[in-house]
């Protein structure tokens, strides 16, 4: 019965959002106004898939009474139990994202993910990070574009950017910061054999909230590089946080205005996120001897031989299915995490 009742609920807050509209004047408070509206959006974007939810639904619930009947060939009976998935994948996931309360959430996602040495195994396994996060935003709807990529010799890469521009990309992939670790161990468990690093990071992606935040120019150091005959025919430009020694840099777009932009856009969205994790409320307050060094975080261990396994460090949820994590299918560490960090805050 969850459906019917989280169609109510969603019905009721979109009817809220429209009178709130109603009641205000959009020109007196801008960023006020493209709150409601984008939460109205929301809203109506839910209340639809609810809907849907609701038909497929009842649309399994009549296909399994006729298959129960002999009424329907195999065929039909496939597709009442893949229609019973959806509903089930869909319920999980709406119940997940009533958990995403923090401030930047609901935001799209920059994934950033980095060899941790030059050689074949990092950049390799480092690759196939980048394969899984593309292969969990098809499986999610999400579009995910690779903005950035630094391929290896080998086949590898040294670092990639991805772009989810998707609501809540960022609260459901936030959980995934910090080292990813392959192992393979000797039979008893004794000797590591091999292990290879590759950090992760993820960053809000903002389109408009981000350039809220003002920085002094005496505290940015711009570096350009390319767009000439020697270089890259995009101008690279990495921008440096002088207080903090944090830097972002950007090569995808076509102007040195555009990528100074993007890297400037990063860069504010990291402060934004270190201020909070600092307790903070001005990114001029964060203290540099506190922030985190993200190699400094151990996330995830996959274990490929003697036995496959993966092993999240944060939540202590262990899968034995690597191979499908691997094709991303990383929803249960992403829910795992997702209930650790609303758990904490409950406490």
């Amino acid at each position: 019965m969850l459906g019917p009742t989280a169609l109510e609920l969603e019905e009721s807050r979109r009817i809220e959002h429209e009178e709130l509209i109603r009641e205000c004047n959009l020109w007196d408070d801008p960023a006020k106004s493209n709150e409601i509206l984008m939460k109205l959006a929301d809203s109506a974007k839910v209340v639809d898939a609810l809907k849907d939810l609701a038909y497929k639904a009842e649309e399994a619930k009549l296909i399994t009474q006729l298959a129960e009947m002999d009424a329907i060939n195999h065929g039909l009976f496939k597709q009442a139990y893949n229609a019973s998935c959806a509903v089930s994948n869909f319920l999980n996931q709406y119940e997940i994202s009533k958990l995403l309360e923090g401030p930047y959430d609901m935001e799209g996602a920059c994934v950033i993910i980095k060899a941790a040495s030059r050689g074949i195994y990092p950049e390799l396994w480092a690759a196939q990070l980048l394969s899984m996060y593309m292969r969990w935003g098809e499986k999610q709807g999400y579009r995910g574009r690779v903005v950035e990529k630094r391929p290896s010799k080998n086949g590898g890469i040294r670092s990639a950017t991805i772009e989810f521009e998707a609501g809540y990309a960022y609260g459901y992939l936030t959980g995934e910061k910090g080292v990813h670790q392959m192992i393979k161990i000797s039979h008893d468990g004794s000797v590591v054999h091999e292990a290879s690093l590759a950090s992760v990071d993820v960053i809000p992606l903002f389109l408009e909230a981000a350039g809220d935040v003002q920085i002094d120019d005496d505290d940015l150091m711009i570096s350009v590089s390319g767009g000439d005959m020697r270089g890259p025919p995009e101008p690279a430009v990495s921008i440096q946080h002088i207080p903090t020694c944090i830097s972002f840099q950007s090569s995808d777009e076509r102007s040195k205005f555009a990528n100074k932009s993007k890297a400037l856009n990063r860069l504010k969205a990291k402060l934004l996120v270190i201020a909070r994790e600092q307790g903070v409320s001005d990114i001029r307050k964060i203290k540099r001897d506190a922030i985190v060094d993200i190699w400094h975080q151990e996330a995830r261990r996959y274990v490929f031989h003697p036995y496959k396994l993966v092993q999240d460090v944060k939540t202590g949820l262990q899968l034995p299915d690597l191979n499908s994590v691997l094709d991303g299918n990383i929803e249960p560490l992403v829910g795992a995490h997702i209930n650790f960090r609303h758990a904490g805050k409950t406490l």
